[in-house]
């Protein structure tokens, strides 16, 4: 799993996302966003992936980031440690493992490019980001991901039945 923040625009201010993505599905499986930089939004977001997730997690499970400060302070540390998750950091300097996740916020602000200047309110861009995760997770097509959606690839991956309708209405062959 994959973890991180990134800053959102707001009237020359920011609010912060954090994600968790699953490295092979690409599917957001945990959201948090916030007003404040402070690390109790980073603990909420592991707190929504056990709640919403706990069934699926493991003791192999683990949980990917860079080295920010959110990460390395010892209630996140606790945190993990106390749901039985392992923990994993990029070296200090080397962006790449992390790549996924830069490249899935790369494209949410470009597709949210638009709707970003008419923000006024919290609340505004809490109701454009929730929209949007459910848009990614449900109904945009990744190439990677055998031009599936993220949940419709997750599904592809654990029943073997291909999604995908073809134009005559039959189901697509895998």
């Amino acid at each position: 799993l994959l973890f991180d923040i990134t800053y959102i625009p707001l009237n020359g201010v920011f609010c912060y996302l954090s994600t968790i993505l699953d490295a092979c599905t690409k599917q957001v499986l945990a959201y948090v966003l916030s007003e404040s930089l402070e690390v109790d939004f980073i603990l909420e977001t592991v707190n929504l992936l056990v709640r919403n997730h706990g069934a699926s997690l493991s003791k192999d499970t683990m949980i990917h980031s860079d080295q920010g400060t959110h990460y390395t302070s010892v209630k996140f540390i606790q945190l993990v440690k106390n749901r039985e998750l392992r923990q994993s950091m990029s070296r200090r300097g080397n962006c790449w493992d992390n790549a996924p996740q830069e490249s899935f916020f790369g494209h949410m602000k470009d597709e949210l490019a638009s709707e970003i200047r008419g923000w006024t309110s919290f609340e505004d861009v809490k109701t454009s980001i929730g929209r949007w995760m459910d848009y990614y997770n449900n109904d945009r097509y990744q190439w990677q991901l055998a031009k599936l959606s993220p949940n419709e690839y997750y599904e592809y991956i654990t029943t073997g039945n291909y999604p995908l309708i073809t134009w005559d209405g039959s189901r697509a062959a895998k």
